[in-house]
């Protein structure tokens, strides 16, 4: 019989480092991201900037489909809180609105300039504007920091107003950091200045969800171990608080191209988000 633990949590949460060719990301989204914003913009299909706040960061980007939007999707960038801004996965829009709908992109206030829970605070104020220009469902993703943002969308204390929340259909957290915990013993916490009390306050595993919540936590089966146990943890928590929940680990994924499928119509990962 063999024990397990974590020596290095530092390394547990290591992306880069630990995917061959690592360090081509970001610029590899960026390079998709911005033609495709680029012509969006050009076809009159994308509004860009939209102000949601105050701060120079609470921005976001609207997608249009060709077609009377079916409804709203809502993508939330990752970066550990600290890094990365909306445009640069502006091209994961195009799966969802090959099916019709909108796409909302946001930015917000990185660490260490604001705390995780004001990161919270903005999201909510981003998908509040959004659903307010865009009518039908709301659907929510994000990717790692942004799956934790997405998550935290659906949980009882949420942000959102209660109109609001009743309009969310599928939420897909995608490699998301659901207990914000383990977080405390890593140099991250240098920038994002969690406490033992805030990470236990917006962790989402350790909040219920709000009534009829459906959330698929997606991984890829080639990340690292942290994150595949974040990613079972959180639906396996919510199944027992009543969620509708479903795990998926898609194949010969890692952290950084596990986001790719949501631009691509066909795919599981955008299938899965839209359904009803």
């Amino acid at each position: 019989m063999i024990f397990h633990g974590i020596d290095d949590w530092d390394d547990a949460y290591a992306n880069g480092p630990n995917i061959p060719r690592g360090d081509e990301w970001p610029q590899r989204w960026s390079d998709l991201a911005e033609p495709f914003r680029t012509r969006m913009d050009e076809e009159g299909r994308a509004m860009l900037g939209q102000r949601y706040g105050t701060r120079s960061r609470n921005l976001f980007d609207l997608f249009m489909p060709q077609v009377d939007a079916k409804g709203l999707v809502v993508f939330i960038h990752g970066g550990f809180w600290l890094r990365l801004d909306r445009d640069f996965l502006s091209h994961l829009a195009a799966g969802p609105m090959a099916h019709g709908y909108a796409v909302a992109m946001p930015s917000y206030t990185l660490c260490p300039d604001i705390k995780v829970s004001g990161i919270v605070k903005e999201i909510g104020s981003a998908v509040e504007v959004a659903a307010s220009r865009i009518n039908g469902p709301i659907y929510l993703t994000g990717h790692s920091a942004g799956g934790h943002l997405a998550t935290r969308m659906v949980c009882a204390n949420s942000a959102l107003k209660e109109e609001t929340r009743s309009r969310i259909v599928t939420t897909v957290s995608i490699s998301g950091v659901h207990d914000l915990r383990p977080l405390l013993r890593t140099k991250l916490n240098n920038g994002l200045r969690l406490d033992p009390e805030e990470a236990h306050r917006e962790s989402p595993v350790l909040l219920a969800p709000i009534e009829g919540a459906k959330i698929c936590c997606w991984v890829g089966a080639g990340e690292r171990a942290e994150f595949i146990r974040q990613n079972a943890l959180l639906a396996n928590v919510w199944t027992g608080l009543g969620a509708k929940t479903m795990t998926v680990e898609e194949p010969d994924r890692h952290h950084f191209n596990v986001v790719d499928g949501l631009a691509d119509p066909e795919h599981p990962l955008t299938r899965t988000l839209l359904m009803g």
